[in-house]
């Protein structure tokens, strides 16, 4: 039993992330501001129209806060790892022995905001790439909103199969799938368009048009790696290990592809570069640097750049993130190191509710448990505390109490509205999810649709999924049963290509998710402005989300790979 699903109560539903929407995206409020009002909206929606117990509706928000605490402690430690390299100049090391590499600005951001952001999310998923990424593409020059907007669409594709598979894992775990390989097939044809689409925007973002063009014969390069790397191991390896072997393989191909003429020169002559900053100067997170002299000292909005000399050089700025994706790879794949790490684990326990229209959850004992020592919050702070020793043993990290006490404030400044933000969204989709508001959303869809539009409407519910809860493997568990079943009820439908829009949705989603949102803004010190990154990933999302649905229904109308 459900809320019915009329006009009515799929406007009650809808109307919380319309709000947030409208105040985060039209508005401009700061993420803060407009999380506590979608909030709110749900709360009062669920207690009144939706007529959940006033008991039932602290059990959801209770579980919210505790789905924060697992984000919660990936920004908080990632903001930590990042005032760390920042304050030893790490930053500023990897920018120029990167350019002693390649000063091809659009190569280098395509090689971060796409490739290497690829890479760890293949290995360390729930946000690490994108607070990994963002400072290094701020360090290259690339302008702060811009810096958070291109590793949010570069890394998309991979949150399927990426993180060792954990998404796919939830799929299959939750639905019984009719063709198991089928249908992680059909994902793996429908990523490969997201991940060509993600190359294609991020050069899009750097320089328009012009920028697609003379970028274009390395996005294929590295888009065929990628797309035909993954299928390949899908199908004759292990879905769980398929991205992590494509986006390696598109790694190890930068050196080579950095050597190809087209990339060997500077892209200074492209006339449209909106996402880099002009009058960059090596200056710290947080806004443009403007460089200046000071009795022959350079200076960056008041703070004096180092001179390239006293800089480390690329090993010692690359020791965090290699650390990071050392530490990643290694609990991730030794099942004897994961299996004592993981007897470890932290949960609450929250009763089984149930609403005044028969909206029934579960008792959960614990629920959403994590493993703190496995966690990417953890992995964050062994990189950080090995970067922070070895730093300071080559000089590199002056830390008295004065600099110890500036880096608490910088982090803690930057933390607590983001965490009010991530606690109000997260409180927000539980409150949704438990009242019975997201059901009656994604059933009033199903409702009106014919077999051919629900086709190209399954990524969208995957990306609604992932856009409420940060997350496609929770996106997955959410609404694949939903799925599936719809496919099945309408008839003339492959269950292998809805439910893989379902995840490849989800995975798009991330790039427009708030939570990922904020971890990116939070990394390069401009929290507050989350509207002006969704304004150029939401179109994106939309774009490529309707692509996919109309392949789709392509692929469902002439039979391949099945029809249900």
């Amino acid at each position: 039993m459900v809320p019915p699903v009329d006009p009515l109560f799929w406007g009650l539903g809808v109307a919380p992330l319309v709000l947030l929407l409208v105040t985060l995206v039209g508005l401009r409020w700061q993420a803060h501001e407009a999380a506590s009002v979608g909030m709110f909206a749900a709360v009062l929606i669920g207690l009144t129209a939706y007529e959940m117990p006033l008991r039932d509706l602290t059990v959801a928000s209770g579980k919210g806060v505790w789905d924060a605490v697992f984000v919660l402690y990936v920004i908080i430690p990632a903001l930590i790892f990042y005032h760390v390299i920042d304050r030893a100049n790490g930053f500023d090391a990897l920018r120029e022995e990167v350019k002693a590499v390649t000063e091809n600005e659009l190569f280098l951001v395509l090689g971060f905001g796409w490739v290497f952001v690829s890479f760890m999310q293949s290995i360390s998923g729930f946000g690490t790439p994108i607070v990994v990424v963002a400072p290094i593409l701020l360090a290259l020059g690339v302008k702060p909103v811009y810096a958070v907007a291109i590793p949010l669409v570069g890394h998309a594709w991979a949150n399927t199969f990426g993180t060792l598979g954990v998404a796919w894992l939830a799929l299959d775990s939750t639905v019984e799938l009719q063709a198991v390989l089928l249908t992680a097939v059909a994902a793996g044809v429908l990523l490969w368009v997201v991940n060509l689409a993600g190359g294609v925007t991020v050069a899009w973002l750097f320089g328009r048009k012009e920028a697609v063009t003379y970028a274009l014969p390395m996005i294929g390069v590295v888009s065929l790696i990628h797309g035909a790397g993954q299928l390949l191991g899908i199908y004759v390896w292990e879905p769980a290990f398929a991205n992590f072997m494509a986006a390696t393989l598109g790694l190890l191909a930068l050196p080579l592809l950095a050597k190809w003429a087209p990339y060997a020169d500077s892209t200074s002559a492209l006339e449209l570069r909106p996402a880099m900053r002009d009058d960059f100067g090596g200056g710290s997170a947080g806004g443009t640097a403007t460089v200046a002299t000071d009795g022959g000292v350079a200076t960056a909005n008041g703070v004096e750049i180092p001179e390239t000399d006293d800089l480390m050089g690329l090993k010692l700025a690359l020791l965090p993130f290699g650390v990071l994706a050392a530490v990643a790879f290694l609990t991730a794949t030794l099942d004897p190191l994961a299996a004592a790490l993981n007897t470890v684990q932290a949960g609450l326990s929250f009763p089984a509710i149930e609403t005044g229209y028969g909206v029934a959850v579960e008792a959960a004992a614990p629920y959403s448990p994590f493993t703190p020592l496995t966690h990417p919050g953890t992995l964050l702070l062994v990189s950080t505390l090995v970067a922070y020793a070895v730093y300071k043993h080559e000089g590199y990290f002056e830390a008295g109490p004065t600099e110890s006490t500036s880096l608490t404030r910088s982090v803690l400044s930057t933390a607590i509205p983001a965490s009010v933000a991530v606690i109000s969204f997260l409180v927000m989709a539980k409150v949704m999810d438990h009242s019975g508001q997201t059901l009656v959303l994604a059933q009033g869809i199903a409702e009106v649709a014919t077999p051919a539009s629900y086709g190209f409407l399954s990524p969208l519910i995957g990306a609604l999924g992932a856009f409420m809860t940060s997350s496609n493997t929770a996106s997955n568990i959410l609404f694949s049963g939903l799925q599936q079943e719809t496919a099945l009820s309408l008839g003339g439908l492959s269950e292998n290509w809805i439910l893989g829009g379902q995840t490849s949705g989800g995975a798009i989603g991330n790039a427009m998710s708030p939570g990922n949102v904020i971890l990116g803004t939070s990394a390069v010190g401009i929290v507050g402005r989350e509207g002006d990154v969704l304004r150029k990933t939401i179109p994106w999302v939309a774009a490529v989300a309707a692509l996919i649905g109309l392949l789709i229904v392509g692929f469902n109308a002439i039979g391949f790979l099945g029809v249900a």
